[in-house]
């Protein structure tokens, strides 16, 4: 059962709960450091990988909170809009195509995360994405925000927003794109023959990803390439050796004591 007091102990929160800046900031960053991206169960769910993007509260807390699984973004976005509306935030849901390597997005529909207003702002909330990407909330502007040696800022391109990141010693790239306005579950679990095609080139091709934050950054594993983030500065590794490998999960999913990357 979904609840407010057991999940702030999950996030090590134990601060004010008043719904201001503040509290979503450490919130979010908290969030991200302890519950883990994971979509290893993506290789069960074949092309339905969004059929349940309406999530059963109780019973996805009880899976990820309680018994200590990774999860995926509408998932994790969707316990932590959960728990933002009962602190009591504005939010809505929003989603956007992820960039590339080639510099293509995927579809509208194919990341979901959330948007959460705070006075006269909205902030970009996401604790759903594998990384690298923001570990505390973005406002939606143009002008640079800086987290932890990596500078973010969304911009305008076409009809669509734009989530930027600048690593320490890198240039601006963009993260996903997303149209500025809510979203609702039907247009997931409706009647959408370009995203059922794309869930269909997932479900051929499954990556194993997984994602954490850390206190000055973030990890994400993808196959065996891991991307370590430190005061903005990035490292990549391959993982050959499978204890390597597996002493990183164990890292990423809280299943171990914490190794050097």
């Amino acid at each position: 059962m979904f609840d407010v007091d057991d999940y702030l102990v999950k996030l090590g929160y134990s601060g004010p709960r008043t719904p201001d800046l503040e509290t979503l900031r450490v919130l979010h960053k908290a969030h991200l450091m302890a519950v883990p991206f994971d979509n290893l169960l993506n290789a069960e769910r074949g092309t339905a990988i969004w059929s349940g993007v309406n999530i059963d509260a109780d019973t996805v807390f009880e899976e990820v909170i309680v018994g200590g699984r990774g999860g995926v973004c509408y998932e994790l976005n969707g316990l932590f809009r959960e728990l933002l509306t009962r602190l009591g935030y504005e939010v809505v849901i929003l989603s956007a195509g992820v960039r590339g390597p080639d510099g293509s997005y995927g579809p509208e529909l194919e990341h979901l995360f959330n948007g959460v207003r705070v006075g006269d702002d909205w902030y970009l909330a996401d604790v759903g994405y594998s990384g690298p990407s923001l570990i505390e909330p973005v406002r939606v502007s143009e002008e640079p925000q800086e987290q932890y040696g990596c500078t973010y800022r969304v911009t305008e391109a076409d009809d669509f927003l734009v989530l930027e990141r600048k690593p320490l010693e890198g240039e601006w790239a963009p993260v996903h794109r997303f149209l500025p306005q809510p979203r609702r579950f039907v247009e997931w679990t409706g009647d959408n023959p370009g995203l059922d095609a794309y869930a269909k080139t997932i479900a051929a091709h499954v990556t194993y990803i997984r994602g954490r934050a850390l206190e000055n950054g973030q990890m994400t594993l993808t196959g065996r390439r891991l991307l370590t983030v430190e005061d903005g500065r990035e490292k990549v590794r391959v993982l050959i050796k499978p204890e390597d490998f597996d002493a990183v999960v164990k890292n990423i999913l809280l299943q171990d004591e914490p190794v050097t990357a």
